[in-house]
């Protein structure tokens, strides 16, 4: 106002910046972490990895789900920003499978990555275990089989065979038993 000489005037400007926070929760990370300024107009690239034994449930930008991506990128950074993971735990089946004559328990089911899983096989009465097979490969006629540190699906399968006995008949002199010598027979039968 009221100029009575020459004068000067400069500005100087500086880009906005804007933050992206990233979190993530138990078992897995988001990197980078924490807070990043970002310029505007400006990109910014994130890597999701989930711990060993667990996966990607899911990624929220803003709030709002993109899925269970491992990679996600901000393009054309605008505004403030957030960026969060959260993981779950790997499960695999076991498939538990009992022949006739007997039982696997626990059945079928899920178990976590990493945990250890014990089964119980058990023959009805007269018979008895005759195979445990573990992923297909023989373990023998055992009566327990443990799963450790679980990684992956498996399978547990029995056989069980009838238990048999021997009657040894034998007659002293003047007289005889019918049959005579050793004969085998199913347990329960007469």
């Amino acid at each position: 106002n009221n100029v009575t000489g020459d004068s000067t005037i400069s500005a100087s400007f500086a880009i906005n910046t804007y933050t992206i926070t990233a979190t993530s929760g138990a078992n897995g990370s988001v990197t980078p972490s924490g807070v990043t300024t970002v310029n505007c107009g400006g990109s910014q690239s994130y890597t999701i990895t989930a711990n060993a034994c667990y996966h990607i449930a899911d990624v929220l930008v803003n709030g709002v789900s993109v899925g269970a991506v491992s990679n996600y990128t901000f393009n054309n950074v605008t505004g403030d920003s957030t960026i969060s993971a959260s993981f779950a735990i790997d499960t695999y089946t076991i498939t538990a499978t009992a022949g006739a004559n007997g039982t696997i328990t626990p059945g079928t089911g899920l178990v976590n990555c990493g945990s250890n899983n014990t089964y119980t096989i058990t023959a009805d009465p007269c018979y008895h275990i005759a195979d445990v097979l573990v992923n297909g490969v023989s373990v023998g006629a055992v009566s327990t089989y443990t799963f450790n540190n679980v990684t992956g699906d498996s399978t547990i399968s029995a056989s069980f065979a009838i238990d048999t006995y021997t009657i040894t008949a034998s007659a002293g002199a003047n007289g005889s038993v019918t049959p005579a010598g050793v004969t085998t027979l199913n347990c329960g039968a007469s």
